[in-house]
């Protein structure tokens, strides 16, 4: 037989009740209800004091009982303890009295919503996103990894980038995961700037806004600690969907990275003109380190005049109508520019080896200043 007695004590719950018109019935139901949680939770301290108490009572009697296994001897110590532990016990007995009443107390209590029923186990699982992962590789590494990460996806990077409706985008980066990185948007800035530098502006501007849309999904990815695979179906939705603010601020952006690629470009163009002229200027260098060119405009007028017209005459006579002091400062770098090649004689029987030194001295001067020797000169 089932004992359905337990189900005869149920308190009514609070929203059953017919409460008189004139009455805020919510307020009712919420003062029954909170006087109730009042009475649970003074019934819970009462209930847990008791149980201190009978923890404390237990500690003093073991100490009692092990202290007059300890006496010997000591009639007067131990009439004490005797008593002390009648004391106690007794002491128990009345909190275990209390105890039991209150849980008889507890029993009788009618069931309500709060104490009708208890959760057995709870579990709770909750779905996370897949981290992005920190590697912490030096910048060689990173190097190596994204020549790596090019070499073996240069032909799906480049398709990407060709791209431009967002359908297709998030159709290729679901069906090659692998590209939502930032080597792949590092590759595209990249691209980017050797496209304008080539001035093929047009097709650089169609990467710029696959660039851009990278760049968006690696920072939602950021955003939401998450990998940024998991970043292109949620970005993709958005842009297709977005308003009027954000739609806009995307425009601005891919706008804004045009105009830094185009400024970046011509920044590489003018420091590798830069860089050529330098290597120039290194190739016509004379045997003292000085160029040749750079030489000769320092001349005095006269100077080159002669270098120009390769007049002998004209230079032993120049020279002799100027001081000492700065003819030799003129003639020394001359020397070592090239423009001026001490001992001739002796460079004409040198030979290949010689000659080959020649050219390089000739070579030194895009302007082609004519050389002399000091034997012509004295």
């Amino acid at each position: 037989m089932v004992d359905y007695s337990k189900w005869k004590d149920i308190e009514i719950s609070d929203d059953e009740d017919d409460t008189h018109p004139n009455i805020d019935t919510p307020s009712l139901f919420r003062w029954r209800h909170q006087a109730r949680v009042e009475r649970m939770n003074e019934q819970e301290k009462k209930k847990q004091a008791i149980e201190n108490e009978r923890k404390n009572n237990q500690k003093q009697l073991e100490t009692i009982q092990q202290e007059l296994k300890n006496c010997s001897g000591n009639e007067e110590k131990l009439s004490q303890l005797q008593a002390k532990l009648k004391e106690v016990e007794s002491k128990k007995s009345e909190l275990n009295s209390k105890f039991d009443e209150l849980r008889l107390q507890e029993k009788k209590t009618p069931w309500n919503v709060d104490t009708i029923s208890k959760p057995a186990f709870s579990k709770t699982i909750i779905n996370k996103t897949t981290k992005r992962s920190d590697d912490d590789l030096t910048e060689e590494e990173k190097e190596v990894r994204m020549r790596d990460f090019v070499k073996d996806n240069k032909k799906l990077l480049e398709q990407f980038g060709m791209l431009r409706r967002y359908d297709d985008s998030k159709k290729y980066l679901l069906d090659h995961p692998h590209l939502a990185c930032e080597s792949t948007a590092n590759y595209l800035v990249i691209w980017c700037i050797n496209l304008q530098m080539e001035e093929k502006t047009s097709l650089m501007e169609h990467v710029a806004h696959q660039c851009i849309c990278m760049q968006y999904i690696l920072e939602l990815a950021k955003q939401l600690d998450a990998d940024p695979r998991a970043c292109i179906g949620p970005f993709f939705d958005r842009i297709q969907v977005a308003d009027i603010e954000y739609k806009k601020h995307f425009d601005l952006e891919v706008e804004s990275f045009k105009e830094r690629i185009k400024k970046r470009a011509l920044e590489k163009i003018e420091d590798a003109l830069a860089e050529q002229e330098e290597e120039e200027r290194k190739q016509r260098l004379g045997p003292g380190g000085l160029d040749p060119v750079e030489v000769f405009e320092s001349l005095p007028e006269s100077l080159q005049k002669c270098f120009e017209s390769r007049d002998i005459a004209l230079l032993q006579e120049t020279i002799k109508t100027m001081p000492e002091d700065e003819a030799k400062l003129h003639l020394k770098r001359c020397v070592d520019s090239g423009l001026w090649v001490p001992d001739a004689s002796k460079v004409e029987k040198d030979g290949e080896t010689s000659e080959a030194d020649d050219g390089a001295a000739a070579s030194s001067s895009s302007d082609a200043k004519p050389k002399v020797s000091t034997e012509d000169v004295d």
